[in-house]
C-alpha cells in the first residue's frame, strides 16, 4: 500500500477479461466533493465492475468508506475478500460495517406498506389491551404491595406515623364537609322533587320518602362521596407525590433508608378508609334532609311523618348495604391516586396528566365497583 497524500481517484480498466476498478489516493471527508463528481461520472459502469484493486489507497475514513461501499453495492459486499485486491483485513471490516449501516438505513427510510381500515382497527384494539393488562396488573401489584406494607406496620407500632394520619384525616375528611353536606343535600331534594312529578300520575306521592331513602342509603350516600373524594382527593395525592417525584425528594427518601409507601401511602389510605364511612354517614343524613325538606314544601308530609315513614319501611339492612361499600371505594380511590404520583416521569407536564388520569380512573372503577355490589346484593336478595 502506497500513503498519499493526493484526492482519491477512481480508474477504469476494462482491458482485460475481467473489468477492475483501481482505487488509489486519500478517501477522506476533506475530499469528498471530488470524490463524489467521480463517482457520478462512473455510475453507468459500477455494475460491470468485477474486482477492485485498493493497492495504492492512502487513508480511509467513514464519509471515504461510505462511497466505496456504495461503488461495491450491497450485493457484492458478502464477497469483499474475493473481489478487493490488497485490501487489509481491518479496512474490510469497516467497508462492511459502513455498509451494513447504509442498508439498513436505506430499509428503515421505506415506507410501511399501506393497511386497510379493520387491520388499523384491530391494532389499536390490541395496542389499548395489551395498555390495559400492564396496568391492571400495575395496579394490582400495587395494591398487593401496600396491603403487605400495612399488614408490616401493624406489628410495630413505633413506625405509626399519626402526625401524618391525622393531618390527612383533616384534608380529605373535615376540609370536605362543607360540600359534601351541601352537593347531597341538593341532589337528595332534586330526588325528591322527580319522585313527587312522577308518583303523583299514580296517586302515590307519599311514596316519594321511600324512594328518597332507598336511593340515598343503598346508593347515592356512598356513590356521590365516592366520586367527590375521587376528584377532590386522588388528584390531590397525586399531585402531592408526583411533584415530590419530580423534585427528587422520593429518591431523597429512599437514600435515607425509607419505604415510600409506609412513609407517603399508608397515611393516605388510611386517612380515607376511616374518613369515607364518616362522610358516607353525613351524605346520607343531608340527602335524607333534601328529601324531608322538599316533602314538607311540597307535599304535605311532616317531618313526623318522614321519619315514621323511614322506620317503618326501610330497615337496617339497606343502611349497612351502603356504608359497607366505603372502605372499599376508599381504598382504591387511595391506591389509585398515589400510585399515579409515583408514575410521575418528572415534568410538569406528566404531573397533570397523571393527575387526570387518576380521577378518570377513580371514579370509573368506582362506578364499576358500585355497579358489580348492585348485582351480588340483588342476587343475594339483600
Amino acid at each position: 500500500m502506497i500513503a498519499t497524500a493526493q484526492a482519491g481517484q477512481l480508474r477504469l480498466d476494462s482491458s482485460a477479461a475481467q473489468t477492475l476498478l483501481h482505487v488509489s489516493g486519500d478517501w477522506t471527508l476533506a475530499h469528498l466533493a471530488s470524490l463524489q463528481q467521480q463517482m457520478q461520472g462512473l455510475a453507468e459502469q459500477r455494475q460491470n465492475i468485477a474486482t477492485l484493486d485498493f493497492s495504492e489507497l492512502g487513508a480511509l475514513d467513514t464519509a471515504g468508506a461510505a462511497l466505496l461501499a456504495e461503488v461495491i453495492g450491497s450485493a457484492r459486499m458478502s464477497r469483499l475478500d474475493q473481489i478487493a485486491r490488497n485490501l487489509p483485513p481491518e479496512r474490510q471490516a469497516l467497508l462492511r460495517t459502513v455498509g451494513n449501516a447504509i442498508t439498513q438505513c436505506r430499509l428503515d427510510e421505506k415506507a410501511p406498506p399501506p393497511g386497510n381500515a379493520l387491520g388499523d382497527v384491530l391494532e389499536r384494539i390490541g395496542i389499548a389491551t395489551v395498555a390495559f393488562w400492564n396496568h391492571l396488573v400495575g395496579v394490582l401489584g400495587f395494591i398487593g404491595l401496600t396491603l403487605q406494607t400495612l399488614i408490616r406496620g401493624l406489628l410495630r407500632p413505633r413506625s405509626w406515623r399519626l402526625t401524618s394520619l391525622a393531618a390527612h384525616m383533616e384534608q380529605t375528611g373535615l376540609d370536605a364537609v362543607p360540600i359534601v353536606g351541601l352537593l347531597t343535600f341538593m341532589v337528595g331534594a332534586v330526588v325528591a322533587f322527580l319522585g313527587a312529578t312522577v308518583l303523583q300520575k299514580f296517586g302515590a306521592t307519599i311514596y316519594t320518602v321511600d324512594l328518597v331513602g332507598f336511593s340515598f342509603l343503598r346508593e347515592f350516600g356512598v356513590l356521590l362521596t365516592a366520586i367527590l373524594l375521587a376528584g377532590r382527593t386522588a388528584s390531590a395525592f397525586t399531585a402531592q407525590i408526583g411533584s415530590m417525584k419530580a423534585n427528587q425528594e422520593i429518591d431523597a427518601i429512599q437514600a435515607q433508608g425509607l419505604d415510600p409507601v409506609e412513609l407517603l401511602v399508608l397515611p393516605r389510605v388510611l386517612a380515607l378508609l376511616l374518613t369515607l364511612p364518616m362522610l358516607t354517614f353525613l351524605a346520607m343524613i343531608c340527602g335524607l334532609l333534601g328529601g324531608a325538606v322538599v316533602c314538607a314544601l311540597s307535599l304535605d308530609i311532616s317531618p313526623r311523618m318522614f321519619l315514621n315513614m323511614l322506620q317503618n319501611d326501610i330497615a337496617v339492612q339497606h343502611f349497612l348495604v351502603g356504608i359497607v361499600k366505603a372502605p372499599v371505594f376508599a381504598f382504591i380511590i387511595a391506591v389509585i391516586g398515589c400510585l399515579e404520583g409515583f408514575r410521575v416521569s418528572g415534568s410538569a407536564q406528566s404531573v397533570g396528566q397523571h393527575t387526570t388520569s387518576s380521577v378518570v380512573q377513580s371514579i370509573f372503577v368506582v362506578i364499576l365497583l358500585d355497579a358489580m355490589f348492585a348485582l351480588f346484593f340483588m342476587e343475594m336478595g339483600w
